[in-house]
């Protein structure tokens, strides 16, 4: 944009000065009263104009700078645990000390150097810091060595590391299992602190609807550039000939008779001409526009606390953070969001609510008595062993319990059972541990008691569980076998408990012999606990209510052509239970293939399924793994897919879709790292917000897109039509420069302060090849400007007459009727930014009243362009002049009104020339055409 301006304003600077040194420049008098000052004043007013559009890029361009700076800032500002005096905290990772011991899980990120104190399964993906693509598995232990050179002569997919080898290193991530580790290094004494120290990030992203503006601003200025060509041929070729002649009727080129610097003269007056035309066509205004919608909607999105980027200086405040730019465009566009459901669509406070014990379903859940002493001795244990939650009891009394909502829920149940967390974990030793994750979806435990005596726990989810069990425990806490009567009563109640919207979880126990565990360490790596032959402890249901306004903001996506698909790890019962009550299945119209488990999807064809993709509403017992085939599914139809994940091994899915989103609570570093946009409160309306936002960013681009073309391609007409029937312009360089560099600033900023609208989420997704320019803005542009252009061309060749200047000397009456042409000009574009606001609304009035920025941009933008008169180069009119021309500018409301009741085709204008080209004998356009079409098609299905 720069470069464009710049170049434009230089020729026309050189133009000037050459017709200056020529002694020409008194043919150009304007504000400055003739002779050598009207050219000194244009001069001037380029020189002007030059520096502030230099002054305004350079601090659009360091603010920029700065923001960036914070955004990095703010980046790398991660909160996590700290143990500290036997209490967990939430610190920054900046404040991290050496000393403090830190709790790691699955998809956790190392922020300090340090090493491993104790540890279940733990594994470190190093491909950070070494560029191999390995994981490094860590055993549990509790003494650490002497650090020493890792063996050589291991495996490189899976290495082991062993007590001597303890350390970890900042920077790498935990690819399975948990642990404590203890600080031993922090900021640039470490590892990944020594080798960002040389390393910068440039975060200078063009996002894709700045690349489609400067698409349209180079393919514009193209059309400019032609033009000023064939004008400037036109013109050479006619002053040559001896057909342009001077006001009195003389030729201005004689062959023979016309001096060399005459002719000079001329020559460089024809190619002022040119110039001012390219300077007309060449849309500044375009890349500046983005950038200005993009920060008012940015600063207005965290005002609404729905948005905020990341340089933002406090973001304690929003629910939202935006990693990368062009996700904020991306989700205005959206056609379906596949959401997961705990914590995003629900609030994620969960409570034991429901418990089935003893072959029976407890009154209340809570009550320890209700249990076998048995049972509520093994199921204490397991609560307290099997877990990665923390239970601290300060010295008051006052109890804090830490870990996942799931956890927490467990924990708070198992201390209300008479569980003595401390106690139960200090009287064992664990001795494998088999970690949880959203793949597994259930975990176990194996502890040493005595000599003779292993326990072993497992936990999760119920059905999966129950399949593992053969035996429950009876009402007095007596092992009974379970018959197919027993294990349907078991099924039966994990349905019933799953139809009220519940997550079931069951627990199972068995004893091992000592002599079958594993001895040494080496024998603890390779051994599997045993999973088979368990004892049902319970069965618990966990209530975790919906969101309040998530089902009205599923209604409004749906109303907004955007399909909200639920995929989680619940059984299907509980999946149905929850989509019926957010708004995402209609109990009224359940269709076949609108509920599908995971397993069943994933065995499917690639074509099977995107068929079943199509209606998929609820996809259940998912893994990450099926999440990333439904995206890849729905984005092979040519659907903009938005994905909500918070685990590690959500980063594939998260990093195919369109838009990644990650939870800001419950989502791993991991998950984080691969995600466009981060949810700071795991909440679904604030994803919504986003797409109600990132759908106004676009509108107001059209909005001045529109405003734009219609200066530009009046401008230009009246300029070109001048040009070769008269051999001048009517609307100078200087003046255009002027009115494209203030009324597009403030013109761009005026029409982004626009607040997002209700109607906006009533229209369907843009697509992904829709036309930035649609129809109604083609047939908007094309009515103002053939008005403007028809009114400006009749004052131009008979302005003298309509004005009532021929009193007047023909000097000062060019000058009145030039600066009445640029007034006229300025007043349409002041009136029709008002029509611009609602491109295909009649009542452009609307709301107009509340954005008081608006009407102060447009009062701002008439006092600029029309008061400082030296810029321009303009002369004093009288009021009655004054009145004419807004009278002028007014008649593009009634105009704009009539002009919206004309019906335009649905299909955008560009898609009639390509189905010319598809339908070529022999083009080579037709397959493209039958994908477009497919694609298209598959779209609008899918949002419906």
């Amino acid at each position: 944009m720069i470069l464009r301006q710049s170049s434009s304003i230089a020729v026309e600077a050189f133009a000037v000065g050459v017709e200056d040194a020529e002694g020409g420049a008194g043919n150009r008098g304007g504000a400055g009263g003739g002779g050598d000052g009207g050219g000194m004043g244009e001069k001037v007013a380029l020189r002007h104009s030059f520096f502030i559009l230099l002054s305004i890029s350079a601090t659009s361009d360091y603010k920029q700078s700065l923001q960036f700076q914070s955004l990095n800032e703010e980046k790398r500002n991660i909160k996590l645990e700290v143990i500290r005096g036997g209490r967990r905290f939430e610190v920054s990772i900046f404040d991290i000390v050496v000393g403090d011991v830190i709790p790691l899980k699955i998809g956790d990120q190392v922020p300090a150097d340090g090493v491993l104190i104790v540890g279940h399964s733990l594994a470190i993906d190093e491909s950070s810091m070494t560029g191999e693509s390995k994981i490094v598995g860590i055993l549990t232990f509790f003494s650490v060595a002497a650090a020493k050179t890792r063996n050589s002569h291991m495996p490189l997919l899976q290495v082991h590391k062993d007590q001597k080898d303890p350390f970890l290193m900042s920077g790498c991530k935990v690819a399975d299992g948990y642990g404590n580790m203890l600080v031993t290094g922090v900021g640039l004494n470490t590892e990944w602190g020594l080798l960002m120290a040389s390393i910068s990030e440039d975060n200078g992203e063009e996002t894709p609807l700045q690349v489609r503006l400067n698409g349209v601003a180079t393919f514009i200025g193209m059309v400019g550039l032609s033009v000023a060509f064939v004008v400037l041929v036109v013109l050479v070729v006619r002053y040559f000939t001896g057909h342009t002649k001077n006001a009195d009727g003389s030729v201005q080129f004689q062959p023979g008779k016309t001096r060399v610097g005459t002719a000079l003269n001329g020559t460089v007056k024809i190619i002022t001409i040119a110039v001012t035309i390219v300077v007309v066509a060449v849309p500044e205004g375009l890349p500046l526009a983005v950038t200005l919608t993009l920060a008012y909607s940015m600063r207005k999105m965290m005002m609404d606390k729905a948005l905020a980027l990341m340089h933002v200086t406090s973001l304690r405040q929003v629910n939202l953070q935006v990693r990368r730019l062009s996700a904020c465009e991306t989700m205005g566009s959206a056609t379906t969001i596949c959401s997961d459901k705990t914590g995003t669509l629900t609030l994620n406070q969960m409570t034991v609510v429901k418990a089935f014990a003893g072959g029976k379903m407890l009154e209340a859940p809570d009550k320890a008595d209700l249990l076998s002493p048995r049972a509520s001795s093994l199921l204490t244990e397991g609560i307290a062993q099997n877990t990665t939650g923390s239970v601290y009891v300060s010295e008051d009394g006052q109890v804090e319990v830490t870990g996942s909502p799931t956890e927490k829920a467990i924990l708070h149940w198992g201390l209300k059972l008479g569980m003595r967390f401390e106690d139960l974990r200090s009287q064992s030793s664990v001795v494998q541990v088999f970690p949880f994750n959203s793949e597994k979806k259930r975990g176990g435990v194996a502890i040493q008691l005595s000599e003779s005596d292993i326990h072993i726990h497992w936990k999760g989810a119920a059905e999966l569980v129950l399949d593992s069990c053969t035996q429950y425990l009876d009402q007095d806490g007596s092992v009974q076998q379970i018959n197919p009567d027993k294990m349907n009563e078991f099924k039966h109640v994990i349905e019933k408990m799953a139809g009220e919207s519940l997550r079931c979880v069951a627990f199972g126990f068995r004893q091992c012999d000592v002599k079958k565990a594993p001895v040494s360490m080496e024998q603890r790596k390779q051994w599997v606990i045993p999973d088979d032959g368990l004892v049902l402890l319970a069965i618990v249901g966990i209530k975790d209510p919906c969101r309040p306004g998530v089902k009205e903001a599923v209604n409004l996506c749906r109303n907004a052509g955007v399909k909200v698909r639920m995929v989680t790890g619940d059984n299907i019962q509980t999946a149905t239970a929850i989509a019926l009550e957010c708004g995402i299945l209609d109990s009224r119209e359940l269709q076949p293939g609108a509920i599908i488990e995971g397993r069943a999807f994933r065995v499917l064809s690639e074509t099977e399924r995107q068929h079943v993709a199509r209606d998929l509403s609820v996809m259940a017992r998912s893994s990450p793994n099926d999440k990333l085939l439904l995206v890849q599914a729905l984005r092979k139809q040519g659907n903009v897919v938005a994905v909500t994940g918070d685990g590690t091994n959500d980063a594939p899915a998260l990093h195919e879709a369109d838009i990644g989103l990650a939870m800001g609570i419950q989502g791993t570093e991991v998950a984080k790292e691969s995600a466009d946009i981060i949810i700071l409160d795991d909440n679904f309306s604030s994803v919504v917000k986003v797409v109600r936002w990132g759908r106004s960013v676009y509108a107001n681009i059209q909005k001045f897109i529109q405003f734009q073309l219609t200066v530009n391609v009046a401008a230009l007409i009246i300029n070109v039509v001048a040009s070769i029937s008269a051999g001048d312009v009517p609307l100078k360089a200087v003046q255009l420069l002027w009115v494209n560099l203030i009324m597009d600033t403030l013109g761009a900023l005026a029409l982004a302060t626009e607040p997002p609208t209700d109607d906006l989420m009533q229209r369907r997704p843009v697509g992904r090849r829709d036309p930035l320019i649609t129809n109604v803005m083609w047939r908007n542009v094309i009515v103002q400007a053939i008005y403007q252009v028809t009114v400006l061309l009749v004052l131009n060749f008979d302005g003298i007459r309509l004005l009532h200047l021929s009193n007047q000397t023909k000097a000062d009456a060019e000058d009145v009727k030039n600066t009445f042409i640029f007034n006229a000009f300025v007043m349409c574009q002041v009136f029709n930014e008002f029509n611009a606001r609602k491109p295909d609304k009649l009542n452009i009035f609307s709301g107009v009243t509340k954005n008081h920025l608006f009407m102060g941009i447009i009062g701002a933008t008439a006092l600029i362009v029309e008061f400082l008169g030296k810029f321009a180069s303009t002369v004093r009119l009288s009021w009655q002049l004054w009145i004419a021309s807004i009278a002028l500018g007014f008649v593009s409301w009634p105009l704009a009104l009539l002009s919206k009741l004309l019906p335009v085709p649905e299909t955008p204008f560009a898609e009639y020339f390509r189905r010319m080209y598809c339908c070529k004998p022999g083009g080579k356009g037709g397959e493209r055409c039958g994908e477009r079409q497919q694609s298209t098609e598959a779209q609008d299905g899918s949002a419906r």
